[in-house]
């Protein structure tokens, strides 16, 4: 099977990465999103909601048998080991699952969107990684924008994930979310060009 160029997208909280997936999305891009897969993983019936409930037991299953998102984002951000424990279940399904929808998909190049890259074991996933960085000072207001939070709860979020050093260390590409929507799409038409160009010249 021939290699495709994989992009992995990430970027912190609030920092514009749905804009950026959604414009790729639009470019004609297969767009992986690791969310969607975390959720497929933990389905009804699937292995990961078994070995979840296993792990963290009836507190976290929902009345119509469910995964109670909810129940298990409060336990687990109250409690470092708690997410560690769910992180080695969820990270290599999802990873599983990740790969092969990128194994369905068609054209030059994917992007795999992953919120959590750099503090994962995903790096070696995908050729490139593609950052949208924005200022911290900006992200917390957008924090609290959207969900109506308190600075320090923003600000609990924020040192939740890696940090912005960190993700721009990781980075072979950086989009810079410090303008508008529109110059956010441009930028990423920009990123397009380019990934294309790499994907002709890989295939050569």
């Amino acid at each position: 099977m021939t290699h495709r160029l994989t992009i992995g997208l990430t970027g912190g909280i609030a920092s514009g990465k749905s804009t950026v997936a959604a414009r790729f999305t639009e470019l004609g891009v297969p767009v992986i999103d690791a969310d969607d897969a975390a959720r497929a993983v933990v389905a009804p019936g699937q292995p990961g909601l078994a070995a979840v409930l296993n792990r963290f037991g009836a507190a976290v299953r929902a009345a119509n048998g469910e995964l109670d998102r909810r129940a298990l984002r409060e336990l687990i951000f109250a409690d470092a080991s708690s997410r560690r424990d769910l992180e080695a279940i969820l990270h290599p399904l999802i990873r599983s699952e990740m790969e092969r929808r990128a194994g369905q998909v068609v054209g030059p190049y994917a992007v795999m969107e992953i919120p959590l890259l750099v503090e994962g074991a995903t790096r070696a996933q995908v050729d490139r990684v593609l950052v949208v960085d924005v200022d911290e000072a900006v992200q917390l207001q957008r924090i609290m924008a959207r969900d109506r939070s308190s600075l320090g709860q923003a600000q609990a979020i924020q040192k939740a994930q890696s940090s912005r050093a960190a993700r721009l260390a990781a980075a072979d590409d950086v989009i810079v979310n410090s303008g508008s929507i529109a110059e956010l799409r441009q930028a990423v038409d920009h990123w397009h060009e380019r990934y294309l160009r790499l994907a002709a010249e890989a295939h050569c």
